[in-house]
């Protein structure tokens, strides 16, 4: 446990809960290589099938806290109706001690500031290349960088109060941690451009049918228990399987159909088990949870 998430582990499903509610969960600094420290720890352990990432509190996440650079009491990324900085003071000022904070300024300032933002987007990709899948169960807003999170997840449901928005384009930049890259490969891609370029709320619903979201929730407690309820259908595969069948999607994703059927020829010669099929026939045909290994450790190197 640190300040900004818990993680639980209940048998083979890992849960992980952003858990500052009173800061709106927003993402100081030092969360990122927390989160891709746990996320790494656990696909390198070999025991985890599912990963469910929730949040405590009304959102789910308002993305980057600013606050951490100007020290404002407020989270700066803070939805625009957040009544306690109503005229959005706190993010102006944050957002002008962000920027004099960030030197371009040279080339090798320029140099430096590119290295700090491949390290921050690999904190996010660890969600992507884990080799389980990630199901997201977001609540309330899912703001800026926490939408980037979101989108690096395998799966995510929402409660009815959810929204979701690419809140960088208000401030003038553009988001740089890979909504741009995945969103468009969720939703139609004039529906991700139009958010890329508005900066526009899109409402559970709408998610639902643009399929930004599997499924949407009354409530966060019925949220959390369908997350959970769908990371035991998960576990409940063959782990070897479900991994590959992750790295296959990922390989299509990113690659031409010929070249993702090439790597599918070598994917599945490589870890094609009749052993795990069988337990797995039966399991099925007896209505029960099969009975698998976990994957193998990472050694480490």
């Amino acid at each position: 446990m640190n300040e900004y998430f818990q993680l639980q582990r209940d048998g083979s499903i890992a849960h992980l809960q952003l858990c500052r509610p009173e800061r709106l969960n927003t993402m100081a600094p030092d969360f990122f290589p927390a989160l891709r420290d746990a996320v790494r720890a656990l696909h390198d352990e070999g025991s985890t099938r599912v990963l469910v990432v929730s949040s405590s509190g009304k959102h789910f996440s308002a993305g980057m806290a600013l606050d951490v650079f100007a020290g404002s009491p407020q989270p700066a990324a803070a939805p625009a109706t957040d009544r306690r900085d109503p005229n959005g003071e706190a993010q102006r000022e944050a957002i002008g001690a962000l920027m004099s904070m960030l030197d371009t300024s040279t080339p090798r300032a320029r140099l430096s500031f590119q290295e700090s933002l491949r390290r921050l987007i690999d904190c996010f990709s660890a969600l992507d290349e884990a080799r389980f899948p990630v199901i997201c169960a977001v609540q309330g807003g899912c703001i800026g960088g926490a939408l980037d999170l979101a989108t690096a997840c395998d799966i995510r449901v929402c409660s009815a109060d959810a929204f979701f928005t690419v809140q960088e384009i208000h401030i003038g930049m553009m988001a740089d941690l890979g909504v741009l890259q995945r969103l468009a490969k969720i939703v139609p891609p004039g529906v991700a451009r139009q958010m890329a370029y508005t900066g526009e709320r899109i409402d559970a619903k709408r998610a639902l049918e643009v399929g930004l979201v599997n499924a949407v929730l009354p409530d966060a407690g019925a949220l959390l228990d369908h997350a959970m309820a769908l990371a035991k259908q998960i576990a409940a595969k063959s782990p070897l399987a479900v991994t590959g069948s992750k790295m296959a999607l990922n390989h299509a994703r990113d690659h031409g159909t010929a070249a993702a059927l090439a790597q599918m020829a070598v994917l599945q010669s490589a870890i094609f088990d009749t052993a795990e099929m069988a337990e797995a026939i039966a399991a099925w045909k007896a209505k029960r949870d099969g009975e698998f290994a976990s994957l193998t450790p990472i050694a480490k190197i």
